[in-house]
């Protein structure tokens, strides 16, 4: 795949993450194993995700998104201020759940 090809993926998939509501919201006690196992359920029926992580500086919230995708085996597509949008691809995933089928991605 072409750099710019990859750009305009980024791109495409940001634009959903736009449409989308954030399916998790990690609370105040932070990353525990019960997020995580939620975070990769809905990665897992949905493969594209937005979540919603505490506040703190930008660098925590970088650092949160990170510890996340790195728990959940998923990439981080955008983050900004406390929303991040994951990606995990799903090549059994449900066509009527999938967010990349829903919206003609995939």
């Amino acid at each position: 795949m072409s750099k710019k090809s990859k750009l305009q993926d980024i791109k495409a998939l940001r634009g959903i993450g736009h449409q989308l509501d954030p399916v998790v919201i990690v609370g105040a006690n932070g990353i525990s194993p019960t997020v995580i196992e939620e975070i990769s359920r809905a990665l897992h029926d949905h493969e594209l995700i937005k979540i919603k992580i505490p506040a703190g500086s930008g660098e925590e919230r970088k650092a949160c998104a990170d510890a996340i995708a790195n728990a959940t085996e998923s990439s981080v597509i955008h983050h900004i201020g406390r929303m991040v949008l994951l990606l995990r691809n799903n090549d059994e995933a449900n066509p009527k759940l999938s967010n990349l089928s829903r919206f003609g991605f995939a």
